[in-house]
């Protein structure tokens, strides 16, 4: 449950540019993400979706604007300072390691705040994980890694967490199973930010949509707004 004397704002983007060097990505990013939501960046490839979550955490090169976690500015802060306000990433790469076994995977993160998931409440979320914890990396499947790839943030106290494609290459199966694992994350309290692709897989997820476009954001869509702007996020989205 989410602590009711807390500011209902958790995260707030507010005109964010971001660099890789001489190639600047974002023009301009503005969106609100309150304590509890569910909240989703759709856009084509390329937008600019994965540099804005990459730029929260202060991954991205050069970094303009503001960006308020729980009302503290972390613009300035150092990428394991802002992991230390409870901020989660899961990337699209997954990041596991092939030679540890799934459990010494799901050990190795540091904790970064209080309050977070045992490893029994873990391989409760995700059975297959116990089955499989003393496989190692390269023997897990995709749909294992991706698992364990959002298993080992839930383990570090982390509150929000920045998914990016988290359906991606997975099975229908697999993909239903992150669905019941995001419901459960929100009603135990956490606050997501998903970057993704199948928007089939997140329509019924998010409170909020945010499309993205050209590094800025062009539309935003709640849960109560989504049937009657299905045609325009379907022209903005090319699905």
């Amino acid at each position: 449950m989410t602590d009711a004397s807390a500011p209902a704002e958790l995260l707030r983007v507010a005109n964010l540019h971001a660099f890789y060097g001489e190639s600047h990505i974002l023009h301009g990013i503005d969106f609100v993400v309150n304590r509890g939501e569910v909240v989703t960046l759709l856009g084509r490839n390329g937008a600019g979706r994965t540099t804005t979550l990459r730029a929260i955490l202060g991954l991205t090169g050069t970094r303009e604007g503001s960006i308020l976690i729980n009302g503290r500015e972390t613009i300035g802060m150092a990428t394991h300072a802002i992991a230390h306000l409870g901020v989660g990433y899961c990337p699209e790469e997954r990041g596991i390691f092939a030679s540890l076994s799934a459990e010494e995977n799901l050990l190795l993160p540091p904790a970064v705040a209080s309050g977070g998931m045992s490893v029994d409440e873990i391989y409760a979320m995700f059975p297959n994980l116990y089955e499989r914890r003393a496989s190692p990396g390269m023997r897990l499947s995709g749909g294992e890694q991706q698992m364990l790839a959002i298993a080992r943030i839930l383990r570090t106290g982390a509150k929000l967490l920045l998914l990016d494609e988290i359906s991606e290459g997975l099975a229908p199966v697999i993909v239903q199973t992150l669905s019941r694992v995001i419901r459960t994350l929100k009603e135990r309290g956490y606050t997501i930010v998903i970057v993704e692709q199948n928007f089939r897989f997140v329509a019924p997820l998010a409170d909020r949509h945010y499309v993205v476009e050209h590094g800025r954001i062009v539309e935003a869509v709640t849960m109560a707004e989504l049937d009657e702007k299905m045609h325009k996020l379907h022209v903005l989205l090319g699905i």
